[in-house]
This record gives C-alpha cells, sequence and structure tokens, in this order.
C-alpha cells in the first residue's frame, strides 16, 4: 500500500514507456512527502479497447489508492504534480486523468511473504 495502477491506450506504445511511466509515478508519489517509497506499488494496465464520445483515441488514467489519513490539501497536490508530469513526459496523450481514493483501514487487508 498505495497501490498507482496507470490504465492507458494508445499512449505507452513500448516496454519502454511503460516503464518510464510506472517510474514517473513512483517517483511523483514518492517525493510527496505523504508515503514511503517502499511502500508504493505502481501497475501498468494496457486497456484492450477505448470509445470516448468526444473522439479521442489516447488515454493515460492513474487511480492512486493510499490508507485515509491524507489531507484534501496533500491529495490534490499530488494529483495535480502526477498530472502535470506524465503531461510533460507524455505531451501526445489526448487524456491524462488522476483519481486519487481513500481506502477503508479497517477493510484493508493483505499478506506478504
Amino acid at each position: 500500500m498505495p497501490h498507482c495502477v496507470i490504465e492507458h491506450y494508445g499512449a505507452l506504445a513500448s516496454d519502454e514507456q511503460q516503464t518510464e511511466a510506472m517510474e514517473l509515478a513512483l517517483a511523483v508519489c514518492s517525493e510527496s512527502g505523504i508515503m514511503n517509497h517502499e511502500d508504493i506499488k505502481v501497475r501498468a494496465v494496457p486497456v484492450a479497447a477505448i470509445l470516448f464520445g468526444d473522439g479521442r483515441t489516447s488515454f493515460l488514467h492513474l487511480t492512486l489508492s493510499m490508507l485515509q489519513g491524507r489531507t484534501a490539501a496533500q491529495k490534490l497536490a499530488l494529483a495535480e504534480k502526477l498530472r502535470d508530469g506524465f503531461r510533460q513526459r507524455f505531451p501526445a496523450v489526448q487524456s491524462i486523468s488522476v483519481d486519487i481514493r481513500d481506502m477503508d483501514p479497517d477493510c484493508y487487508k493483505k499478506s506478504l511473504v
């Protein structure tokens, strides 16, 4: 925990770009100061197909799930840094969005080996 999932279509054409996107997300989250680097998990999930009503044909959407406890201002600052960092690194992507979600600590369970 935290979990950052990068869904994408028409945006990350190579394994190298996918790795760059995951490294960017990890760096921005780590530098935010509101989570520990070693706790962050990043996944890139290519989407098989999309249909946007406005005709756009590429997107990156980041969903960041964290246990409750960060302030609205902290989450807003992180969302803006992720959005802006991805816009700078991937300028041709037609839609970039970020959603930060609070996880309920009473219901989040994990098992590590």
